[in-house]
């Protein structure tokens, strides 16, 4: 069995800006252990612009944002195995692994980051009716193949979904001379960025249903010819009498991405409404010298966020290799209230926090002229007004700790119309 003081497991850019932090801070026993045949994870395929606008304060590709890392790693020779499957980890930290030169293998890490990522939503997770022909793939499949394989799904397309990644596929497919007939959203509102609805939908006239999903997929001799969408109401019912036909060859899925957490999934543990794990402030989950970062707990809009945050999981796995992270004194749990769909950190050690605590949230539903409520019990910490607020941006929120008397033991963030 190999020995470890940290292990990383997932090698995008969360992984990576983990490792250069952990060992900015003195830790140089450093193992990533990455899945696919190169670091830098899904950024690889997404040749679009709109990257490390905070953390480089320029305007960068994918793969531009995610080499500068990966050239950091290498350059301070941390250790990192790719094409490197891992199978499971255990609460007293054994993480077994296997590839293609090493075999099956077996490391005692003395402390673990996840940085697994998320996946999306298929077809099968929400149970479109109708055919089930070739032709249907998520928004993130398409890019695979279209970027890293030059090869066009199809080319009379319609997208359920205005995640961001469907967003930017519409522009995408347009470009390369596919017919990008429209896209649907369930909701009545479109769950991608404000900048990605302009410059991808737009820019290209292509048009967006709100209020409306897929009714029906209609295929032949195996692969899809039709879909059939049309309006729902508050219930989510379909309206009679609002159907549209599209004679499609591709449909893509762009319905949500989910923190992939099958790995401690097995370990007991319990988990939040982003159905990443619960985490304190240093970014530890229930077991004691294992913590989870970036879109592995709970999806981000932005990368620069993740790198951010696996920093945030770094700085507590050091602080728990030097025996500084104790979970010790006076603690809060930190709910989401009123409009607020989840929060990050779930539960916060004051005594051991940093100078300022750190709340990541996101609403439930689109707001205009709100405050957002931070309370210690039933006193008011802080009002912040608010515009405008979103379901698809993250709001980060940072607060000094001595705002905070210890006079409970929960904080609640909530939404305020005015």
């Amino acid at each position: 069995m190999i020995n470890k003081d940290l292990v990383i497991i997932g090698g995008g850019s969360g992984g990576m800006s983990a490792a250069l932090e952990a060992y900015a801070l003195g830790v140089k026993d450093i193992l990533i252990l990455e899945k696919n045949d190169y670091l830098g994870g899904i950024l690889n395929q997404c040749i679009h612009n709109g990257f490390g606008l905070q953390e480089f304060k320029e305007e960068l590709t994918g793969p531009e944002f995610m080499s500068r890392f990966s050239k950091a790693v290498k350059e301070k020779g941390i250790e990192y195995r790719l094409k490197s499957n891992v199978y499971d980890i255990s609460k007293d930290k054994v993480v077994s692994y296997s590839n293609e030169v090493e075999g099956f293998v077996k490391v005692k890490a003395k402390a673990i980051i996840l940085t697994t990522g998320c996946y999306e939503r298929n077809a099968g997770a929400i149970q479109i009716p109708g055919d089930r022909p070739s032709g249907v793939y998520t928004a993130g499949q398409a890019q695979l193949y279209l970027n890293c394989y030059g090869y066009l799904v199809g080319k009379r397309v319609f997208i359920l979904g205005s995640g961001d990644i469907g967003l930017i596929m519409a522009r995408r497919m347009t470009l390369e001379g596919a017919k990008v007939l429209g896209v649907a959203e369930l909701m009545p509102y479109s769950a991608g960025l404000n900048r990605n609805i302009v410059q991808c939908l737009k820019d290209f006239d292509i048009p967006l249903y709100l209020s409306h999903t897929v009714k029906q997929v209609i295929g032949k001799d195996g692969h899809i010819e039709k879909v059939v969408i049309a309006k729902v109401d508050e219930k989510f019912n379909f309206i009679e009498g609002t159907d549209m036909v599209f004679d499609v060859d591709a449909l893509l899925l762009s319905v949500g991405l989910v923190p992939n957490v099958d790995l401690i999934s097995k370990l007991g543990l319990h988990f939040s409404r982003t159905r990443g794990a619960i985490v304190n402030q240093d970014m530890e989950t229930e077991v004691e010298g294992i913590f989870s970062a970036g879109n592995a707990l709970h999806v981000h809009d932005l990368v620069d966020y993740v790198v951010s945050e696996a920093r945030e999981a770094a700085k507590g796995a050091v602080k728990y290799l030097n025996g500084e992270l104790k979970n010790e004194g006076h603690v809060y749990d930190v709910e989401a209230s009123n409009g607020i769909g989840y929060v990050v950190p779930q539960k916060i050690y004051v005594d051991e926090a940093e100078d300022n605590l750190i709340f990541k949230f996101r609403v439930r539903k689109p707001y205009k002229m709100i405050n957002l409520v931070i309370k210690e019990g039933d006193e008011v910490i802080r009002k912040i007004p608010k515009l405008a607020i979103i379901p698809s941006e993250m709001e980060i929120v940072k607060i000094a700790k001595d705002k905070f008397k210890k006079s409970s033991n929960k904080i609640t963030i909530s939404v305020e119309e005015k």
